[in-house]
């Protein structure tokens, strides 16, 4: 990607759906454009991106290892993060610098943009 851009897995997470652990991962790359985080699905012929974060909706419900079962689908030494937006539940799984900046990313919104961020564990 022209601009630079960053690896990260995401899993959406339907509401009331029990997924199997390792399932629904998908490989992609994040590019952050203003107060947005456009994901890219890798495997996609879409032209545009997949999903779009919006920080100032942004909510971090959880953060955790990956689960034995999700190790073949997300980085090495990944976090995972249990994230809200707009009511729609998904969960991002990053590599320690890449979370590192996705973190800063959230934090340096300017004063009064962030009604929803908190940094969980």
């Amino acid at each position: 990607m022209r601009g630079g851009g960053v690896d990260a897995c995401l899993r959406r997470r339907p509401a009331g759906v029990r997924q199997d652990v390792g399932a629904g991962w998908h490989f992609g790359v994040g590019r952050y454009r203003g107060d947005e985080l456009a994901w890219y699905r890798l495997t996609s012929l879409r032209p545009g991106p997949s999903l779009v974060l919006d920080r100032t909706v942004l909510e971090i419900v959880d953060r955790r290892a990956p689960l034995d079962g999700e190790a073949y689908a997300v980085p090495e030494a990944a976090s995972v993060l249990h994230c809200r937006i707009e009511g729609q539940d998904i969960e991002l799984a990053m590599a320690p610098g890449v979370l590192t900046g996705f973190l800063s990313w959230l934090e340096s919104a300017p004063p009064g943009r962030t009604a929803h961020y908190r940094r969980a564990g």
